[in-house]
């Protein structure tokens, strides 16, 4: 029996953990057994976590974390879980090699994923010219033309970063402004590499092994064109990672964990939520790493409450 388990390996998953660690909980923390550190280890430069004046990058930041969580004595597992149980007072996860683990407490940080276009060859050609990853896939498009869709803050950071590698980088998106911040626009604006195309979404990739074009649809007037490129990176969004908990926690009409007010609890007692699973709107590793802050206090509160009520029933006994 455990304190307290922790499903996830982002900056909320971590940061719980390592208030958890210090409180005495003893965590457990099911990291992944392939994706440990959330969306961050596919982050270059990290220029807006406090106390990194100079930057860090995504993949050292999470490296951090995790050290310090367990400096602080939290046990890391490098497995996914598959089911989880909430129904009762014991909180049940079964893990992917099939063992079932038990805790008074579970803190639900499992981030979000990746949204994709959703036409046929997109995953076909995954890994073959059609990416979700600059930092992971960028190297391979040295001297290569290349397009990224979206247009928020991750699209317009993908398509500077691609600039290192490729000669050329257009920018497609649906409307005819960005949601991207005002700082992300300008860097994209003031790079010579970067082509903005407006008003406009893709309805097809092309190529046999490898992408070669896209068909792009004009959102205005419905005109089709063609577009010759050798590389795709999809920056659209994300959705958060509800599938294990669908009828088992309450969800918002956003379709995050909904939590009451600012806290962490969930429709489930003892069960807590935190990071981007929660958040439709900010969706920042700061904000995230606040949430698994407040996610380990509500926890251990929990758990306090859960012992005074225990020794209370005892001395009434």
């Amino acid at each position: 029996m455990q304190q307290i388990i922790i499903i996830g390996s982002g900056p909320a998953g971590f940061t719980a953990a390592i208030y958890a660690a210090r409180a005495g909980l003893k965590p457990v923390l099911f990291a992944s057994s392939v994706e440990v550190g959330g969306e961050l280890m596919n982050t270059t430069e990290v220029e807006n976590f406090p106390g990194f004046p100079e930057g860090i990058q995504g993949p050292e930041l999470m490296q951090r974390m995790q050290e310090q969580a367990e400096r602080f004595g939290t046990e890391v597992r490098y497995d996914d879980i598959t089911e989880v149980d909430f129904s009762g007072d014991v909180k049940r996860v079964t893990a992917g090699d099939g063992s079932v683990h038990e805790a008074l407490t579970v803190i639900y940080a499992t981030g979000s994923a990746y949204r994709k276009i959703g036409l046929a060859d997109e995953d076909r050609l995954a890994g073959h010219g059609v990416s979700w990853c600059a930092t992971c896939d960028g190297f391979f498009f040295r001297e290569k033309t290349i397009a990224v869709v979206g247009g928020g803050d991750s699209a317009m950071e993908e398509a500077t970063f691609l600039t290192r590698f490729a000669d050329k980088v257009y920018v497609i998106h649906r409307r005819d402004e960005l949601k991207a911040s005002k700082i992300m626009q300008q860097r994209a604006f003031d790079n010579e590499k970067i082509e903005f195309v407006w008003n406009s979404e893709v309805t097809a990739i092309h190529g046999e092994t490898e992408v070669s074009g896209l068909t792009l649809r004009d959102t205005v007037d419905g005109t089709e064109r063609e577009l010759e490129l050798s590389g795709l990176f999809v920056a659209i969004g994300n959705d958060p990672r509800t599938h294990l908990v669908h009828g088992k926690l309450d969800l918002t009409d956003e379709g995050t964990i909904a939590v009451e007010g600012r806290s962490s609890r969930t429709s489930a007692a003892g069960v807590f939520a935190a990071g981007d699973v929660t958040d439709p709107n900010y969706r920042q590793a700061v904000t995230a790493a606040a949430s698994g802050t407040v996610a380990a206090l509500d926890a251990e509160h929990y758990l306090a409450a859960l012992e005074q009520a225990q020794t209370a029933a005892l001395a009434s006994a």
